[in-house]
């Protein structure tokens, strides 16, 4: 099933002026996320929300341009693997499954080290909650890909 591109041209204009700035504010609260509210899952979500909302709008056949449908579970596969290795990695040096304080990172200790290890697995949950909602709308939209 092929969707065509919406014909109003009030929607398209309205889209595409805003699908720029739902992504931008996807990236802050991915990035953001371990200094306050928000994180991976609300920054996944709305990254997903902007590619789902530009699906919706410009149709298949150019929105599959802009961003490819097999993309969606490499990224998902990506950030579940990059959450994954944030948590499995401390636990070779003597730590505890996401204990970022052992992460082997030589030039950051302390406080800093844990921010970091915070924003990588936020990092990741943003990729594989991004991943898996286009994932699933473009299961559920029908299209072979």
């Amino acid at each position: 099933m092929i969707k065509e591109r919406y014909q109003s041209i009030i929607v398209q204009v309205i889209c595409s002026l805003l699908i720029p700035f739902i992504q931008l504010f996807a990236l802050y609260v991915i990035f953001h996320g371990h200094y306050g509210p928000g994180g991976g899952f609300q920054g996944g979500v709305l990254l997903a929300v902007s590619i789902i909302l530009q699906r919706l709008y410009l149709g298949t056949e150019v929105s599959y341009r802009k961003f490819p449908p097999k993309l969606a579970p490499a990224l998902g596969a990506i950030g579940m693997l990059v959450f994954g290795l944030a948590g499995v990695i401390p636990m070779l040096f003597g730590g505890a499954f996401l204990d970022y304080g052992n992460l082997p990172i030589p030039w950051v200790h302390g406080a800093e080290l844990r921010a970091l290890g915070i924003l990588i697995v936020e990092i990741g949950i943003g990729m594989a909650v991004f991943g898996t909602l286009v994932l699933i709308f473009d299961s559920l939209i029908g299209e072979g890909w």
